[in-house]
């Protein structure tokens, strides 16, 4: 079966609404996982319409839909090296708490 993408389970649909001082703001995580366990497809997001907007308010962003990883930032998207989820989750997660100490500095 050529072309026949083999079977995935989305183990992982979390959004969490934040607080201030980003009240409205959210962070999404999507993963699903193929039989064995390897991570197929994946949307990270940080989307806040207020700092971002244009790309539905996604300030930053990594996923792989259309068979490739790709990074978004304030309406560009870039191809983005992919190693494995974890590093990448890691990235996006050192990224974010850079954006966040930038805008927080804005506030003063």
């Amino acid at each position: 079966m050529l072309g026949r993408k083999s079977p995935s389970t989305k183990i992982l649909d979390e959004e969490i609404v934040l607080g201030r001082p980003r009240r409205g703001a959210k962070l999404s995580e999507e993963v699903w996982e193929d039989k064995d366990g390897t991570v197929v497809k994946y949307n990270l997001a940080y989307i806040n319409p207020i700092v971002c907007r244009v790309d539905n308010g996604r300030v930053l962003g990594y996923d792989n839909n259309h068979d490739q990883h790709h990074r978004h930032f304030m309406g560009a998207v870039e191809s983005a090296d992919f190693k494995g989820y974890e590093p990448l989750l890691q990235r996006f997660r050192a990224e974010l708490k850079e954006l966040w100490r930038k805008e927080n500095e804005g506030d003063s």
